[in-house]
């Protein structure tokens, strides 16, 4: 029997944009940027087998080599799309991936904010494999909370994907409240 794995799938336009347009206001400088390893690792260690990441990319009108080598480097699949312009091919090639992998046992993680993935998503959680969706918890679509059995963690506060605090506004569980922080 093959080993169990967790697929971490990377939707890599929508993290940027929700990071630049909604919490930055502005394009992300590269220390900004997510620590892509540390959300393999996260998986990995939060589901205590393997994490096989495939990271999205719209390569339609060039192809960056140096984050694509970077991506090998860090241990993700690399997945450059083309196709015509009002095409979504990132959101495409996620919904065809998940489709798959509703017909294997592998456990997935999503990194998306975006309500397209919703029904492919709960086809996938079915109950028999661990499910999740890796997002900044504001902005990721609501209707991911309604589907049964899918764990949702944060990309800063759970995964701490980030080398730096993000100028962020959230919601602070009061046990999790410590006023130092806000005295500074």
């Amino acid at each position: 029997m093959a080993e169990r794995r967790s697929w971490v799938l990377v939707d890599g336009e929508n993290i940027d944009a929700t990071l630049g347009g909604s919490i930055l206001g502005r394009r992300p400088q590269p220390d900004e940027r997510p620590r892509w390893d540390r959300l393999l690792t996260f998986v990995a260690e939060r589901w205590g087998q393997p994490a096989h990441g495939l990271f999205f990319l719209n390569a339609s009108s060039h192809l960056p080599m140096p984050f694509v080598q970077a991506l090998l480097a860090l241990g993700y699949q690399p997945v450059p799309l083309s196709g015509p312009a009002d095409e979504k091919v990132v959101d495409i090639a996620i919904q065809r991936t998940l489709r798959a992998l509703a017909d294997r046992q592998d456990d997935v993680a999503l990194v998306s904010h975006d309500r397209d993935f919703v029904e492919d998503l709960g086809r996938v959680a079915d109950g028999t494999r661990r499910v999740a969706v890796l997002a900044f918890h504001e902005f990721r679509s609501s209707e991911f909370s309604s589907l049964p059995g899918v764990e949702l963690f944060d990309l800063e506060y759970d995964a701490d994907a980030f080398d730096a605090p993000l100028p962020r506004v959230r919601v602070i569980p009061i046990e999790e409240f410590d006023p130092a922080a806000f005295l500074r």
